[in-house]
This record gives structure tokens, C-alpha cells and sequence, in this order.
């Protein structure tokens, strides 16, 4: 089943009185939404008491729950030390992950940095391929990892280096932010159809059932020569892209991913808008 929902908590979350992640299950659930994800964005830092109140919660609301590894992983650096760094941030996300009760992990996968884009990608591979290995070594491949397309042009992840890094092994899912996409490509996503090809290069890869509940997430985002600049809202109309067609290229593919809204600041709202132009489309 499709699922729709918000990247952390939105202003009117915080505007109706609500503080805790445990509050955000319930927030959620009211909207009519499916699905929530928490970011670690800044380091896996939870106590074992947090991480199961919000399982708690989130199991008694019936929403889904999934995170966002630190920001900070790189896995391109020519410094071994601190990629086996970026080793831990992600394990150590679906370690959290798996005890508040989740199954997904997405991350950033690299920096170009200085080096050509080859050596900076090859370098990635290497380490993502390590980086599976930790996984069945720590007993984490029941869960889902999700390496994420990035919106600026210097780092890795376009969605040709997503679909190659996915095909090392099937603990990998894409994770498909199509306003990064449509930021780095300089507003490439327009039409069903430039959808369905952005999704085409992934399904040819790795096929219908890996791709079947793919990872999403979805806001309009202002870009320039380099990429992304930042988030927008739906409000927007000079940048988007716009869902529509989106939820149309899925309908027509028979998809059904697991939605988040990176909106800035009106996620759930947001969401909440996909979500029924998307049933809108369906039925």
C-alpha cells in the first residue's frame, strides 16, 4: 500500500501545542496520513527510553515510521578514517531505526570533492559494498537502506549513480527525491513522461519488485547553476516540480511508494495534498 507523510514536524504541528516526536504519530494519524520520518540529521543521539516511547506511540497511532541518517556521511572521502565514520552514522541509524520501530534508512551517499567524478564514484561503490557487508555482519538486513538522489550537482547521486549503488545488493532501495532531481537537471521533470523515464533507468536496473515500494521524498525546490538552493512549498510557482504528474506516472507503473514530504514548513499539509491527488488520480 502507498504511504503518505511528513519529514519532521511542520509549523502547525508546533502552532497547535504539540513538542514531542511522540505527539507527531498521533498529529499524523489526524491528518489522514500514513507514514512519518525522523531525522538524525545532526547524529544518532536517542536514549533506549525515547526510542521506545516513540515506537509506543507510533505502533498505537498505526504510522509508519522511518529516519534520516546523519547528513554528514561521506562515503567518497579519500580519508579511510572518516569514512568508517560514515559506516557508523548509518548503522548506528538502523540500529535507532529498528527500536523505535521502523525499517528504513536513507542517506546521502558522497561529495564529488575535488577528485573527477569517476574516481569520486568508484570510491563510493567500494565503500557502499563494504558498508553491505557491515549490514549482514550486524544482523541489519531485515531492514530497508535508501540511498538518496542529491540535488547539488557536486554530489553523488544522480539517478544513474542511485540505480548502480542499489544494484549491489538488495538491502539497498532508491530513495527518489524528485525535487533534488529536477534541481540538479535544472527542471528536467515537467511531463508523466519525464517522470516515468526518471523511473524507467531505475526499474531497468533493478526491476519492478525492488522497485515496487521504492522511497520518496517530494518538495519544489529553488535551484541554480549548481543545483539546489533551498526547500519551497506548494505555494510555489516558479520552480516545482509539481506532484500531478507524478501521481500519474505511478498510477500508470503500478507503484506504490512510501511518500515523504520535504516541504518547508507545510509537510503534512503538503502530504496531505498528494495523498488526494493521488487517490484523485487512481479512483
Amino acid at each position: 500500500m502507498i504511504k503518505f507523510g511528513p519529514s519532521g514536524n511542520c509549523e502547525s504541528f508546533y502552532a497547535a501545542g504539540y513538542e514531542h516526536t511522540e505527539d507527531s504519530a498521533r498529529f499524523v494519524k489526524e491528518h489522514g496520513l500514513d507514514c512519518f520520518e525522523y531525522s538524525f540529521g545532526r547524529g544518532v543521539r536517542m536514549t533506549e527510553k525515547k526510542e521506545e516511547s516513540i515506537r509506543a506511540a507510533f505502533e498505537a497511532a498505526g504510522v509508519e515510521i522511518s529516519v534520516h541518517a546523519p547528513y554528514f556521511i561521506n562515503f567518497a572521502n579519500p580519508d579511510d578514517e572518516m569514512a568508517a565514520k560514515s559506516y557508523g552514522y548509518v548503522l548506528d541509524s538502523a540500529k535507532a531505526a529498528r527500536a523505535m520501530g521502523g525499517r528504513r534508512v536513507v542517506f546521502h551517499p558522497a561529495t564529488q570533492g575535488k577528485e573527477t567524478r569517476d574516481a569520486a564514484f568508484s570510491r563510493a561503490l567500494d565503500r557502499i559494498r563494504i558498508l553491505r557487508d557491515h549490514i549482514y555482519q550486524n544482523g541489519l538486513e531485515d531492514m530497508i537502506f535508501c540511498p538518496e538522489t542529491m540535488g547539488k550537482i557536486a554530489q553523488i547521486g544522480t539517478v544513474e549513480e542511485i540505480a548502480k549503488i542499489c544494484a549491489v545488493d538488495p538491502v539497498f532501495t532508491p530513495c527518489v527525491d524528485f525535487g533534488h532531481v529536477n534541481a540538479r537537471e535544472q527542471g528536467s521533470l515537467k511531463t508523466v513522461k519525464d517522470y516515468e523515464d526518471c523511473i524507467g533507468i531505475l526499474l531497468g536496473e533493478l526491476g519492478e519488485a525492488r522497485m515496487k515500494h521504492f522511497h520518496v521524498h517530494f518538495s519544489k525546490i529553488q535551484y541554480g547553476a549548481k543545483g539546489e538552493i533551498r526547500h519551497l512549498t506548494f505555494e510555489d510557482t516558479v520552480y516545482g516540480p509539481e506532484f500531478a504528474p507524478l501521481a500519474e506516472a505511478l498510477v500508470r507503473l503500478g507503484l506504490e511508494p512510501y511518500i515523504v514530504s520535504e516541504s518547508a514548513g507545510t509537510q503534512t499539509e503538503d502530504a496531505m495534498a498528494m495523498k488526494a491527488m493521488y487517490f484523485g488520480i487512481k479512483h
